[in-house]
């Protein structure tokens, strides 16, 4: 992923107000962040509960979408996130949803998937063995490719506004 300031992070959101990006909290360790080794950046707000965000690159360019997670628990045992595909406790899974951008979010469309809680679905594909017994796991290579297309696709959903 090409290197951002957080001027450009704040400018890639599509389905933010302008308030709202302004206001966002970019994650704790920014100045840290490894561009060359991210596919994608996603983080939880350290200070707004309940919100995330995603920064992926389409076509080249960088386009953020704000999240919002569910209230609430689930009472399953075990989830399945549905960008990196590991299966977590059902707790450590949540529906993130995002207004879409343009128009039919202001009608208050919005898309939804299951996503890891924290948003560390980029960490998680590295991971080399299953984290269950009944997991089967994937080259890691092919994992981190899907996973990318997979967030890549969430964020297209967001942006379309063919819908």
């Amino acid at each position: 992923m090409q290197a951002m300031t957080e001027d450009e992070v704040r400018a890639a959101f599509v389905n933010a107000a302008p308030d709202e990006a302004r206001q966002l909290a970019v994650p704790h360790d920014f100045p840290l962040v490894d561009w060359d080794h991210l596919d994608f950046l996603a983080w939880r707000d350290p200070l707004l509960r309940g919100r995330g965000y995603v920064v992926a690159e389409l076509d080249g360019r960088p386009t953020g979408v704000v999240l919002r997670a569910a209230s609430g628990s689930s009472r399953a045992r075990a989830a399945m996130c549905n960008l990196c595909h590991t299966l977590q406790p059902g707790d450590q899974v949540a529906l993130f949803t995002a207004r879409k951008a343009g128009d039919a979010g202001a009608r208050g469309d919005s898309v939804g998937t299951y996503m890891c809680s924290d948003l560390s679905c980029h960490e998680n594909v590295r991971l080399a063995g299953p984290l269950s017994p009944s997991e089967v796991r994937a080259s890691v290579d092919r994992r981190i490719d899907g996973t990318r297309h997979r967030i890549e696709a969430f964020v297209e959903r967001v942006v379309d506004v063919g819908d």
